[in-house]
């Protein structure tokens, strides 16, 4: 089935929030990597790569149905607070959005009665709900360290052991 216009254009603005999230994801690990938290920046380059896998799911899903996504403007992205904690609250309001665009898109494909991206959809939903979780995890563990140092250089060494998950998903 090949997409509706209105689908293939919901899914070249959901590939350009894929990509703006890794170009966030990115600028977050920069500014980490600016206060010697090498831990947090690696936990946010893994995390800027896998938001480069998720637009790349729906680059080819549009792609085997017809269809070739357009990539939009993408901003730079910038932050009021530079704590730990409110990179990570950034990275946390980042993936609610992601989260909103994801639930809009499955609004849209069931208005338009495509039930071949519904497993597609279906994974994105699992998916955010798995990164909020994680992403509101490290922000609540950050709050309660506060500025204790052994406790953030701690923190900065677990999330450093991440590594990137590009499981595919199908």
């Amino acid at each position: 089935m090949r997409l509706s216009d209105t689908m293939a254009r919901a899914l070249s603005d959901q590939v350009t929030l894929e990509l703006t999230a890794s170009i966030v994801y990115l600028q977050l690990a920069i500014e980490l990597d600016n206060q010697d938290l090498t831990g947090m920046s690696s936990w946010m380059r893994a995390q800027a790569e896998e938001e480069q896998v998720h637009a790349a799911k729906f680059i080819s899903h549009s792609l085997d149905r017809g269809s070739a996504p357009q990539i939009g403007t993408i901003e730079a992205p910038s932050f009021s607070g530079r704590t730990p904690v409110q990179l990570f609250e950034a990275a946390l309001a980042h993936e609610e959005k992601v989260s909103e665009a994801i639930r809009e898109l499955y609004r849209t494909a069931q208005a338009e009665g495509d039930i071949d991206i519904l497993p597609l959809l279906n994974w994105f939903v699992d998916e955010q709900l798995e990164e909020e979780a994680s992403v509101g995890e490290i922000v609540g563990r950050l709050t309660i360290v506060g500025d204790d140092g052994s406790g953030l250089l701690r923190m900065d060494s677990q999330l450093g052991s991440r590594t990137p998950d590009i499981d595919s998903g199908e």
